[in-house]
């Protein structure tokens, strides 16, 4: 999973590109996309390792693209951004809404409404582009009777855009999902709002525009994170109990940065399950929905080749009783079938056979 984050210039884009995945400053080039994996924090790994105090910990991660930011009007810019854009699975949008006269801004005023409908008529106006060239060809083929579905949808789908409304707004069935998949329409992709704020109104946001932004968020059910990236920049500098206290003095029950990846990790449909021992305790990443065969070939394809059972028992019970015994005592740890759904927090030993 690859997730895009975007933006027009001097928002902070990189910034929170930089806070999630780690990386430093070196090596960014101007008008080219950066890449690097950022950890999903979770909590429940944490006190995993602290019981079990593996020899290694691995968290979730997430492949993270740092976009160039969008100059509107640049033909060049704009191929740049739509082409990196066509490869992210989902987008992590940041506008700005700091004032800060030490950093430039492309437009007068801070209206984070107004920047965040920049990039957003600018991804309509791609998949209008796309879905009119699409009909033309269809038009034009002497087969066009037997493509008459997928082109009664483009016109549906055309006509929501005509609206101004993004393509995720439309209800499609399975059948039109699958037509629809080779496309890479960018307004079909999850999306969630990121908005970089002002130090001082970390705990009672009040920049502008700010109900009109809500309200076209809640409007296309996008959901908003709001951050201060330069107080996320100070929490570097500590951890531990120092970082908790400082946290607790800013009135902060969870950084943005932490917000940030949990929240593309639920927008993208993801939960993890986890092995745990003195060797490693591990996050692994898996759709809703999985089934335990599957997820056996996260780990390895001969532990899904070779599959026979899943020993599964849930992390919150496990935290409640201690012990796999009590848990055993309790009938919470269970033999599974590779057909059973592995759940968000389960833990897993898989039984194989190659």
């Amino acid at each position: 999973m690859q997730l895009g984050i975007v933006g027009l210039p001097m928002v902070g884009k990189s910034t929170v590109f930089q806070l999630l995945t780690g990386s430093e400053n070196a090596g960014f080039s101007v008008g080219k996309s950066q890449s690097a994996m950022a950890r999903i924090p979770d909590r429940r790994i944490d006190h995993l390792s602290s019981v079990y105090r593996p020899k290694k910990t691995s968290y979730a991660q997430l492949e993270v693209v740092d976009i160039p930011g969008l100059v509107p009007g640049t033909e060049k810019g704009s191929n740049v951004f739509l082409d990196s854009i066509r490869r992210a699975d989902a987008l992590l949008h940041v506008v700005r809404a700091f004032d800060d006269q030490s950093v430039a801004s492309m437009h007068s005023g801070i209206d984070p409404l107004r920047d965040l409908e920049v990039i957003a008529y600018e991804l309509l106006i791609s998949d209008m582009d796309l879905i009119e060239k699409r009909i033309e060809r269809i038009n034009n083929n002497k087969k066009k009777s037997q493509m008459q579905d997928e082109l009664d949808l483009l016109l549906r789908l055309q006509g929501v855009l005509d609206e101004e409304k993004a393509l995720s707004s439309a209800e499609l069935n399975g059948e039109e999902e699958r037509m629809m998949s080779g496309y890479q329409f960018l307004t079909l992709k999850p999306l969630i709002l990121c908005v970089n704020i002002n130090e001082d109104e970390i705990t009672a946001p009040a920049y502008p525009q700010r109900d009109a932004l809500l309200q076209f968020c809640r409007e296309r059910q996008m959901p908003l994170i709001e951050m201060s990236a330069e107080i996320e920049r100070q929490l570097l500098a500590f951890d531990g109990e120092e970082r908790t206290e400082f946290m607790n003095d800013l009135g902060l029950a969870e950084s943005g940065v932490d917000k940030i990846a949990r929240g593309i990790y639920e927008r993208l449909g993801l939960i993890s399950f986890f092995t745990v021992g003195e060797d490693e305790v591990k996050a692994w990443t898996i759709e809703k929905g999985c089934h335990a065969k599957a997820a056996a070939g996260k780990i390895h394809s001969d532990i899904e080749r070779g599959f026979i059972r899943a020993e599964v028992f849930a992390y919150d019970d496990y935290v409640r009783y201690g012990t796999t015994s009590a848990l055993r005592e309790q009938g919470l740890l269970r033999l599974e079938g590779k057909e059973y759904e592995v759940k968000d927090g389960d833990i897993v030993h898989f039984r194989f056979n190659v």
